[in-house]
C-alpha cells in the first residue's frame, strides 16, 4: 500500500466524524427554522398572549406523554441529543409538512373549492393521516441513518418515534388549545380533557408502528432496506390514525367511541411495549449473564441492570449518597456492552474489532467511581 492511500486511510474515520457533525449541526438548524416557522404561524393564528397560555396548557399532556417515554427507555436512555432532534422535528418539521399540504390541498389542487363537508371527511380520515405520519415518521428515518449508533432495535425505534410525536402533539395542542379558550370557558375544559387528559398518547401509538419497523431493521442490520421498513410502518401507522379519526364520523357518543376504540387502542399498545421491554430485558439478562460468569459483574449488580424494580432501587439508593451520575454511567456502559456482544453474536456488528476490551475497561471504571468516587 502506498504512502498516499494509507495516509488516506489515516483520515478516513476523522473525514467520516467531520461529515457526521456537519450533517447533525445541518439537521438542528433546519428542525430550528421549520420550529420557529411552526411558532409565527401559530402565533398568526391565535395571537402572542393566548399562544403562551395555550402553550402552557400543551405542557400538562406533554408531561404525560414524556413520562410515559421514560418508562419504555428505562434500560437504555437515548442520548439527550437525539431525542431532542427528534421532538423539534415533530414540533417544526412535521407540523410546517402538515400545513403546507393542508394549503396545497384546499387551496390548489384539484380539491380546491370542494364542499365543506367534503373537506370535514376527507381531512381528518385521510389527509391528515397520510401527511401527518409522514412527517413524523421521516424524523426517525433521518436518525435511522445518521444515528445508526443509537437507533439498534425496536425500543430505540418507538423512543424517537414517540418524541417525534410528542412534538407534533404539542404543537397541535396549541392551536387546539388557543381556539378553544377563545371560544369560552365550557368549550375549553372539554377540549382539555378529550385531548390533554384522555387521549395525549394518541399520536405517539401511531408513530410508534414506523419507529418499531425501523428499530427492526437496524437490529438486523439491513439498512439498504430502510425505505421499505419505513413504508411497512408507515401504513398500519396510516390506518391507525385513519380508524381513530374516522370512527367518530360513525360513533355518535364520544364517550363510547372512547371505550370502544381509544381504550382497547392504548391497551394494545401498553402490551407492546411491555413485551418490547421484557424483550429487551432477556438480551440485558442472557448477555450480562456471559460477563457476570466471566467475573466481570458481580452478581449483586445483575438485579438492577437487567430488571425494572432492581433499577429504581439501585436509583434511590445512589441519589441518597449523590451518586446518580455514577450509577447511570455504570448503567449505561452495561447495556451498550450486552448490546454489542448481541450484535456481535448475530454478526451484525460493525463497529471496532477490539469494542469489548474497551468497553470492559470503562465498565470497570464506572465502577470504581461508582464505588469509591
Amino acid at each position: 500500500m502506498s504512502a498516499a492511500s494509507g495516509s488516506r486511510g489515516a483520515r478516513s474515520p476523522f473525514v467520516r466524524t467531520l461529515g457526521i457533525g456537519a450533517l447533525v449541526i445541518l439537521g438542528f438548524v433546519l428542525v430550528g427554522v421549520a420550529t420557529l416557522i411552526a411558532l409565527d404561524t401559530l402565533a398568526g393564528s391565535l395571537g402572542g398572549p393566548l399562544l403562551v397560555i395555550s402553550a402552557l396548557v400543551a405542557l400538562v399532556p406533554l408531561a404525560i406523554v414524556a413520562w410515559g417515554i421514560r418508562w419504555i427507555d428505562r434500560f437504555e436512555p437515548e442520548p439527550p441529543a437525539a431525542t431532542w432532534f427528534a421532538f423539534l422535528f415533530g414540533a417544526g418539521v412535521a407540523v410546517v409538512i402538515a400545513l403546507g399540504v393542508d394549503a396545497w390541498v384546499w387551496t390548489t389542487s384539484a380539491l380546491a373549492g370542494s364542499p365543506e363537508g367534503l373537506s370535514a371527511v376527507l381531512g381528518p380520515t385521510v389527509q391528515a393521516p397520510l401527511v401527518e405520519e409522514f412527517g413524523k415518521g421521516l424524523a426517525v428515518w433521518v436518525l435511522f441513518w445518521v444515528g445508526r449508533n443509537r437507533l439498534d432495535g425496536p425500543i430505540d425505534g418507538v423512543v424517537y418515534a414517540a418524541w417525534s410525536a410528542a412534538g407534533f402533539a404539542f404543537s397541535e395542542n396549541i392551536l387546539y388549545f388557543g381556539a378553544a379558550i377563545a371560544q369560552g370557558g365550557d368549550v375549553f375544559v372539554e377540549t382539555f380533557i378529550v385531548r390533554g387528559l384522555m387521549s395525549p398518547f394518541a399520536h405517539v401509538m401511531f408513530t410508534a408502528l414506523i419507529g418499531y419497523s425501523l428499530g427492526r431493521a437496524a437490529e438486523k442490520g439491513v439498512r439498504g432496506l430502510g425505505l421499505w421498513a419505513f413504508t411497512r410502518g408507515f401504513i398500519p401507522a396510516v390506518l391507525l390514525h385513519a380508524l381513530w379519526n374516522g370512527a367518530l364520523f360513525v360513533v355518535s357518543s364520544f364517550y363510547v367511541y372512547f371505550f370502544v376504540v381509544q381504550v382497547p387502542l392504548f391497551v394494545g399498545a401498553v402490551l407492546m411495549v411491555g413485551w418490547l421491554r421484557n424483550q429487551k430485558a432477556a438480551i440485558l439478562r442472557e448477555n450480562l449473564g456471559y460477563y457476570a460468569r466471566a467475573g466481570v459483574i458481580a452478581d449483586q449488580e445483575m438485579g438492577f441492570l437487567t430488571t425494572a424494580a432492581g433499577r429504581v432501587i439501585a436509583l434511590r439508593w445512589a441519589k441518597k449518597r449523590g451518586l446518580g451520575k455514577q450509577l447511570d454511567r455504570f448503567i449505561a456502559i452495561a447495556v451498550r456492552l450486552a448490546l454489542t456482544r448481541h450484535r456481535e453474536e448475530r454478526g451484525i456488528h460493525r463497529g471496532a474489532d477490539d469494542w469489548e476490551t474497551t468497553l470492559v475497561g470503562e465498565l470497570v471504571d464506572a465502577r470504581d467511581r461508582l464505588h469509591f468516587g
